[in-house]
């Protein structure tokens, strides 16, 4: 959803009510388990967080606290949803001069010993078409944390005029959720 003025916090609730029970607008939910399926775009961005199981823990503290959308142009509503299967949350963002409202349901959960974090698909209102997941991993070899994004997408018709913009925004957010992970694992 476009709009010109940034929404209300009470337009946005409605809009994440709104978007509860509608189904993913894809059928290859949870794939980025294992691999993208063909005919969509993939990303995979990683970036090293620092060393040690306090660095891993406040990674995934990082994780739980939605802190890889700690970006100045755009917000997550809400920041106090559980990372859990079946949580819908908007992003918002602003950029050539509108505001965009698109809505993201959480897939799954990975908790284990060495990683820990999340994937969220899209539903009827966003842009895009696809899945993302965030994950923090500890490596035991070297002790080394890393912060993982992989995703696979495609635009919906309307956006695919407008598509190489749509891809500079997605880079654009992998290079600022990095920067916002190692910003959280640092203050932490």
């Amino acid at each position: 959803m476009f709009v010109l003025r940034r929404p209300s916090q009470a337009q946005i609730q409605h809009f994440i009510a709104s978007q509860r029970d509608s189904s993913y607008s894809y059928p290859e939910v949870g794939a980025t388990r294992l691999r993208a399926p063909l005919h969509y775009q993939v990303d995979h961005n990683r970036a090293p967080l620092g060393r040690g199981i306090a660095t891993f823990e406040s990674a995934k503290r990082g994780i739980r606290q939605w802190r890889m959308f700690a970006i100045s142009w755009l917000t997550l509503h809400a920041l106090d949803a559980p990372i859990e299967p079946g949580t819908t949350v908007a992003v918002v963002s602003s950029h050539f001069g509108f505001w965009a409202l698109n809505a993201c349901r959480i897939v799954y959960v990975i908790d284990e010993p060495e990683c820990y974090g999340f994937a969220y698909g899209t539903v009827p209102a966003h842009a895009e078409i696809g899945e993302e997941r965030f994950t923090v991993e500890f490596h035991s070899a070297d002790e080394s944390v890393w912060y993982d994004i992989y995703a696979f997408s495609r635009p919906r018709p309307l956006i695919r005029l407008a598509n190489p913009l749509a891809r500079r925004l997605q880079k654009r957010f992998a290079q600022d959720s990095m920067a916002a992970m190692r910003q959280a694992v640092e203050a932490s």
